[in-house]
């Protein structure tokens, strides 16, 4: 997959452009559903699947204070993208410059840098200055400029429609199972690893500390049995989310004790990936007790490990 991070006119090297539009945030399956159209359409033509998105969220420069928790990452959605079979990535900054344009200036942009045969977005995509351009502009004006617009239905899952504002309140939630169910693969949380206190090898089971960002969505604390992916290796896992309540004064953040892994991993990108939660957060009497849980979670988690395993 070729990905761009700046507007680049690449209408000599791709032909027959069928494009997706969206923020994507989350990758879940009705975001999926609107990619794989789009890849559809450039496998009809004989042309090229493409995706124009952006590397941040557009409000977190037109109205921070507004901002929703993120679910996933640039790197993630590009990862997934490419898993997919997506050709070209246009992921590029949303700047104040950028959010002036006005709905017909980014259409020109389109064409005149991708030219597409095919735009496809969900039902909801706005874009154009104050999201003045909607599905309707986009079927009414699409041949002015080249292109047909399709607009996607919007995805259901046990009845209910799936969208990045719902999976935010499943992870509050803590409902594990209905978000990977939305997302359609297991909820992932990438981070670099940070120094900790060094304690977990003291105790027999060394963990990666990963920061919480404020930004991020996230489920409540507990421990968790996981994957880590490192270095494109998977790994068996344990995790922990929350304070830590056995030993005082430490913040939330995501503690990973990696199985059969001795390397030191500080400032390395990790992936998280969360499988099925073990039990709630709890603060033990002692050490041992501790210990004595986390033996235990190992074992319960065994059969979650096998189970997803490829």
């Amino acid at each position: 997959m070729k990905t761009y991070t700046k507007i680049t006119d690449i209408t000599k090297e791709y032909p027959r452009i069928s494009v997706a539009l969206g923020m994507f945030d989350g990758m879940h399956i009705g975001h999926q559903s609107i990619v794989q159209r789009a890849m559809e359409l450039a496998k009809e033509q004989n042309g090229t699947s493409a995706v124009f998105t952006f590397n941040n969220h557009p409000l977190s420069i037109l109205a921070k204070d507004r901002m929703p928790l993120q679910i996933g990452s640039p790197e993630l959605r590009a990862s997934i993208l490419e898993k997919m079979g997506v050709e070209v990535l246009f992921n590029i900054p949303f700047t104040k410059e950028f959010s002036k344009l006005s709905p017909e200036k980014f259409l020109e942009l389109l064409r005149n840098n991708l030219a597409p045969k095919y735009v496809v977005t969900g039902a909801n995509f706005t874009f154009g200055r104050q999201g003045k351009g909607n599905q309707r502009l986009l079927q009414r004006v699409g041949e002015d400029y080249g292109f047909h617009a399709e607009i996607c239905p919007t995805v259901l899952a046990g009845g209910h429609p799936v969208s990045s504002t719902r999976i935010r309140e499943l992870l509050k939630e803590g409902d594990l199972d209905r978000v990977n169910e939305f997302l359609g693969r297991p909820f992932v949380f990438t981070a670099r690893v940070i120094h900790g206190d060094r304690r977990g090898r003291t105790l027999g089971f060394p963990t990666a500390n990963l920061q919480i960002s404020e930004s991020r969505a996230m489920l409540p604390n507990g421990a968790y049995a996981v994957q880590v992916i490192y270095k494109g290796t998977c790994y068996d896992g344990l995790a922990n989310i929350g304070n830590n309540p056995t030993f005082e004064g430490n913040n939330r953040r995501l503690e990973v004790n990696i199985q059969e892994f001795r390397e030191n991993i500080y400032d390395q990108l990790l992936q998280v990936v969360f499988l099925e939660k073990l039990r709630e957060e709890k603060k033990f009497p002692s050490v041992e007790h501790l210990v004595r849980q986390l033996h235990n979670d190992r074992e319960n988690a065994r059969k979650i490990w096998d189970k997803y395993r490829p």
